[in-house]
């Protein structure tokens, strides 16, 4: 079992930021290698035609890891989320009336690639919806999304951990469901990679697409992709010199070679050799591998465990543990909650959570240590007790 890792970063010892769904801290060591990498474009003279590509190849292995997927050359350099995306949208070769699967409340890049594709294919957006009521809420969502999946479905575009509550998805069976009716699986592993497993080879599916500043812990505006054998013979999304063939050689530059690189660097954004950002997300990758997925979530689901109860006996309720992430997690405040009250506590005690939707998200890391956890639970006690000392005037 991992001990705190509260040491490997620059964290105030007074703020408790159990926030990482919105943005890890930086390690130290993923600090050093940033500041190292300024100090090379200052000196750009030590900048040669190989550093150029030095700086980009060691990543891939390492998301390849993280994923289990046994070619590092799949793997992309994409800048963002929304990149990954509509590289996917631009590829995507559906008939008019198939459908575009999602879950209600998707994050807004995974949402609004499809709208341009879905007019000018004559295709239809489905959105499953939450079900109501907290009782076997997860297992039902996740029967209702197996559902929604039929023949005439051309592509599923699932996160799976809900980025909003921590709802887990069954990945693998959608997988399985993809592959019966011939759809397309892309995943959106942003709150996933890093901080839980995600097995590729178990899942299969056709891409996967993750920013790299939550739980990968790496730099805004860096992040990853990997794309499947669908994607071989595709358009990227934008045409540049370095995902071509030969361009490791200036002096052939002017040759103008059609063809790409090997695997999915055709994919990979232009000035993608960036010697700030990639050597702080190497350094994060690495420290990742060596913590471990799957080790990263059992330090959470035990540094919340003690608190459960009493969060329950507070009348905030969350999804069984079967269905929710413990680095990312929902809490549903009781009716008639003072949010504004709440947030007040929540900033005096220096405690930082977020609120998407009715939902107090928690999303914890290695990080954080019982301090944290127990500084946030004080929070949600004395927001119910100012309530019930002083319940809200209710107008006639």
């Amino acid at each position: 079992m991992l001990d705190c890792q509260k040491a490997l970063f620059s964290l105030p010892p007074d703020v408790h930021y159990i926030n990482a769904a919105t943005m890890s801290p930086n390690l130290r060591a993923v600090e050093a290698a940033g500041i190292e990498g300024i100090w090379t474009k200052s000196q750009p003279y030590q900048v040669t035609q190989e550093t150029f590509f030095d700086v980009v190849e060691p990543v891939k292995p390492l998301f390849a890891q993280l994923l289990n997927a046994p070619d590092p050359q799949r793997v992309a350099l994409i800048p963002s989320v929304s990149y990954g995306m509509a590289t996917v949208a631009k590829n995507l070769k559906a008939k008019p009336g198939q459908r575009v699967v999602m879950v209600e409340g998707e994050f807004p890049s995974d949402v609004f690639a499809w709208e341009g594709v879905c007019r000018e294919q004559d295709l239809q957006t489905v959105v499953v919806h939450a079900p109501e009521g907290q009782e076997g809420r997860g297992k039902r969502w996740n029967e209702r999304l197996l559902d929604a999946i039929t023949p005439g479905t051309a592509l599923v575009v699932l996160s799976p951990v809900h980025w909003a509550d921590g709802t887990l998805f069954d990945c693998e069976a959608v997988g399985r469901r993809c592959r019966e009716v011939g759809a397309w699986l892309v995943l959106d592993g942003t709150q996933t990679l890093g901080s839980m497993p995600l097995d590729i080879q178990k899942i299969r599916p056709d891409a996967v697409v993750a920013g790299g500043y939550k739980g990968l812990m790496g730099p805004y505006s860096q992040g990853l992709a990997w794309f499947g054998e669908a994607f071989d013979d595709g358009s990227p999304l934008e045409e540049n010199w370095i995902n071509r063939s030969g361009s490791e050689n200036f002096r052939n530059l002017m040759a103008y070679s059609r063809e790409y690189r090997p695997g999915a660097a055709r994919y990979s954004m232009g000035e993608q050799s960036n010697f700030i950002l990639l050597p702080m997300l190497r350094a994060a990758l690495h420290q990742l591998l060596e913590w471990t997925p799957a080790g990263i979530q059992d330090y959470c689901r035990s540094l919340i465990a003690p608190f459960l109860p009493e969060w329950q006996k507070l009348g905030f309720s969350l999804e069984k543990e079967d269905f929710r992430a413990s680095h990312l997690f929902g809490l549903r405040p009781p009716v008639g909650l003072d949010a504004d009250a709440l947030r007040q506590e929540l900033l005096r005690r220096r405690v930082y959570v977020s609120v998407r939707g009715e939902v107090i998200r928690v999303s914890p890391h290695v990080y954080n240590d019982e301090a944290d956890v127990a500084a946030l639970t004080e929070a949600l006690k004395a927001t119910i007790v100012g309530r019930v000392d002083n319940p809200p005037v209710r107008s006639a």
